[in-house]
């Protein structure tokens, strides 16, 4: 059974950190590429950043590059999001993503809220 399982999410005061988790299972981890979405009321899902099967290459949203890091553990089957100054306009939910161009899978996990506020 496929699981990605997302952890991590709170509430944070603007200029605050977080680090997110999403735990794999279920599925050969070290080859899919790993994503980390998230969704505002109201507004699109949009990708935040990516990371390569073996964590060679990573993509960030321009809205987040400098202050947030992806980066996983193939050990661990685990991907992870460094989210640094955050911002209220950060607030969202973040959704873990796994895909696997090759074959056409890919799983979603259920989602941890982000909340950024004082």
């Amino acid at each position: 059974q496929v699981q990605l399982v997302e952890s991590g999410g709170g509430l944070v005061q603007p200029g605050g950190s977080l680090r997110l988790s999403c735990a794999a299972s279920g599925f050969t981890f070290s080859t899919y590429v790993m994503n980390w979405y998230r969704q505002a009321p109201g507004k699109e899902r949009e990708l935040v950043a990516a990371i390569t099967s073996a964590g060679g290459s990573t993509k960030y949203a321009d809205s987040v590059k400098g202050r947030f890091t992806i980066s996983r553990d193939n050990v661990k089957n685990t991907v992870y999001l460094q989210m640094n100054s955050l911002k209220p306009e950060d607030t969202a939910m973040y959704y873990c993503n796994a895909i696997r161009r090759v074959s056409g899978y890919e799983y979603w996990g259920q989602g941890t809220q982000v909340t950024v506020s004082s």
